[in-house]
């Protein structure tokens, strides 16, 4: 299972998920996504709401 975040502050957002654990994937599809890996390495995306 793949989750999608949709958030208002991508940039808080991403940093918010790395300050809880999660890290920022080295690929990055879209500019408006961010893909990022939970502590056990499962991927999840935040995504700029409105986009």
């Amino acid at each position: 299972m793949h989750f999608d975040f949709q958030v208002g502050d991508l940039d808080s957002a991403v940093a918010e998920a790395v300050a809880l654990g999660a890290a920022v994937a080295d690929h990055q599809p879209q500019e408006n996504v961010r893909v990022l890996l939970d502590p056990a390495g499962h991927p999840f995306c935040l995504c700029r709401d409105g986009d």
